[in-house]
């Protein structure tokens, strides 16, 4: 039975590829290699290159493995593995996922990130997506986070758990804030599910969708790691 939902899910995808070919959702142009990006807009793509081991900030040439803020003032994550620089053409994909609900644009970068990923060693044992309030996720009918932390998971072969943090306060959005503001409005603003609590993973990666500050991973990092977890990645799908 499992051998035939597959051959049939199969039969369906080869199907709409044949009756809807693949469209470059930046230039609209023939997609690529069954993706909905063309080779060249796919070129143009910000592929993240070299930053900083704990935040991932852009390093000048022949600096070292850690950036100056880092080493005066270490973060409360161990690491951040980026796909991308937060730039064009990336941007307007991110907000048309984002803000627009536009989720095909979602499914493109998912296979981009999964595509682009390089397993860290050793795995970390859960995956855990950045939470919404319930109040924006009723507004905006999705978490971006957990659409592409999915398909992370699955390639990985690593537990999602979304459901063990949530956000409590329903702060304002972080990108209407200040560097120093945002530190304050996502103060307090997470707390772990009780099984967490009482059997914390060893390690866990953060994932989120676009990191600019890092407040909002700071202080969930915090929180884990005040409930025993011993190691913390952020991955992130660009960093600004």
């Amino acid at each position: 039975m499992k051998h035939t939902a597959q051959w049939t899910a199969g039969l369906m995808d080869t199907l709409l590829r044949v009756l809807y070919p693949p469209l470059c959702m930046v230039c609209r142009a023939p997609g690529h290699d069954d993706l909905d990006i063309c080779a060249p807009c796919r070129c143009e793509l910000p592929w993240f290159t070299r930053g900083c081991r704990l935040c991932a900030r852009v390093l000048p040439e022949g600096a070292g493995p850690v950036c100056g803020a880092c080493l005066r003032r270490p973060p409360p994550f161990d690491a951040t593995r980026a796909a991308f620089h937060y730039g064009p053409p990336l941007d307007r994909l991110v907000a048309a996922f984002k803000y627009r609900g536009r989720l095909a644009q979602g499914r493109l970068l998912a296979q981009l990130w999964t595509e682009a990923l390089s397993a860290p060693t050793p795995l970390p044992d859960l995956i855990l997506p950045v939470p919404l309030h319930p109040r924006r996720l009723r507004e905006r009918g999705f978490n971006q986070a957990l659409e592409l932390a999915r398909p992370l998971a699955r390639t990985l072969d690593i537990p999602l758990a979304p459901a063990l943090i949530r956000r409590v306060v329903p702060t304002p959005p972080q990108q209407t804030l200040r560097g120093r503001e945002r530190r304050r409005n996502v103060r307090h603003a997470f707390e772990i599910a009780p099984v967490l609590a009482a059997h914390p993973p060893r390690s866990v990666a953060l994932v989120d969708d676009v990191m600019t500050t890092g407040s909002t991973v700071d202080e969930i990092a915090r929180v884990l790691k005040r409930a025993g977890v011993e190691r913390v990645e952020v991955w992130v799908l660009a960093r600004a």
